[in-house]
């Protein structure tokens, strides 16, 4: 067990920098902890674009969701509003996931395969 300075010995106030990042303990405007995180993100893809429909905890309303994109989280939303338009219905970019409300898989795997993604109709 760490003892209570180990506990306590990070930075607990300071009006120096403004606030800071819990993570880095840097000042927010220095700190690149989305950038690591975002890049350790495309990192782990591998390339195959799955395209889902999913129904649970989301009382029983079905949802199509596009996962395995390597695309940056801001080109990643361009592309979910052009699907959403594509599909005419709502949608979201959820943790690198894209979100379509209803059963769109045909049409998405239509619209994915045309850009040039390798794609893939996961579950049943």
């Amino acid at each position: 067990m760490a003892s209570l300075r180990d506990q306590l010995g990070g930075l607990v106030y300071s009006t120096e920098h403004g606030k800071t990042c819990p993570t880095c303990r840097e000042p927010l405007n220095d700190c690149h902890c989305d950038d690591l995180s975002e890049q350790q993100r495309l990192a782990a893809l591998d390339g195959v674009v799955r395209i889902r429909r999913e129904t649970s905890g989301r009382k029983g309303k079905g949802v199509t969701t596009v996962s395995g994109i390597p695309l940056p989280s801001e080109e990643l939303k361009t592309l979910a509003k052009t699907l959403k338009k594509r599909c005419g219905t709502g949608g979201a970019v959820k943790e690198g996931i894209i979100e379509i409300q209803g059963d769109h898989r045909d049409t998405l795997h239509q619209a994915l395969s045309a850009l040039g993604y390798q794609v893939k109709l996961a579950g049943g």
